[in-house]
């Protein structure tokens, strides 16, 4: 939400109420992106986001995670790892919250195809 002052954490307490970890999250000023494995209050969830805008759900997600030496001076591998998937359709992005990980949102039906391609373009 566009300047809208703890929007964030009116978000994050409705996950709370709910006891539903947040495994993955990307955000920007209008929007927030999240990922949970626990769905046993989702529609209960999504019914009280609606309240903050349009909620888009999509199911069947995997997330997979690079792991390796990504600081700040390290050069390439962010992009050895993207160009491995330039195939696969990558749902969310989430790089930077530490120098040693970075995961990935796809289709679970893609996570086979995409873990052999980090395989033969990494190792």
């Amino acid at each position: 939400m566009l300047l809208a002052y703890g929007f964030l954490r009116r978000v994050f307490e409705i996950f709370e109420r709910y006891k539903t970890p947040i495994d993955m999250i990307t955000t920007s000023e209008v929007a927030v992106s999240l990922t949970i494995d626990f769905t046993d209050n989702l529609d209960k969830i999504v019914e009280e986001l609606h309240d903050f805008g349009t909620v888009e759900l999509d199911k069947d997600q995997s997330i997979v995670c690079v792991v390796g030496d990504f600081g700040p001076e390290k050069h390439g591998y962010a992009s050895r790892v993207l160009d491995s998937l330039k195939h696969i359709p990558i749902r969310m992005i989430s790089y930077g919250g530490s120098n040693y990980n970075i995961s990935l949102l796809i289709n679970t039906q893609d996570k086979t195809e995409a873990l052999r391609s980090l395989h033969n373009r990494l190792f």
